[in-house]
């Protein structure tokens, strides 16, 4: 008796992502509530959206032709940190110069962007009470400024 010969599946593997030359970090303070911690990030990264033309991918449509809103283009990657460990990476973003967007513990006290952005302007950079942090740049400054944060777990 002879049996037909059998075939493995191989299986199919998504093309590997495109490694950027650019980097975006989003860093929150630890010791944050959790929706602290999501709406800062959900702030951060409307910041990080502004912080070049390319920044933005494409937007998105469905099967049923429903449009949806382009996204970044690459992977945010979350790091947790304490108020010094902050504090550090804002310095570091500083003297390199990269975008940054940042996020108050003041700033859940107002009601409105203008009242944020008066917050922020009423304190010395070295004097902030920062809950957050997000940076963006070329992908070995943004690994210098991270330097020694832990990704979120």
């Amino acid at each position: 008796m002879t049996t037909a010969p059998t075939t493995t599946a191989s299986p199919v593997t998504a093309p590997a992502a495109p490694r950027f030359a650019t980097k975006i970090a989003v860093i929150v303070r630890e010791d944050l509530a959790v929706w602290q911690k999501l709406n800062v990030t959900a702030f951060l990264a409307s910041g990080i959206a502004h912080a070049s033309g390319d920044i933005m991918g494409k937007p998105y449509e469905d099967a049923a032709g429903h449009d949806y809103l382009a996204l970044l283009r690459e992977p945010v990657l979350c790091y947790t940190a304490d108020a010094g460990a902050l504090t550090r990476t804002h310095t570091r973003a500083l003297s390199r110069a990269v975008p940054t967007a940042l996020y108050t513990a003041d700033m859940f006290t107002t009601g409105n962007d203008d009242d944020n952005r008066a917050a922020v302007r009423a304190v010395p950079a070295d004097a902030l009470d920062l809950v957050g942090l997000a940076v963006y740049g070329p992908r070995s400054t943004i690994d210098k400024i991270t330097k020694g944060l832990k990704l979120h777990g």
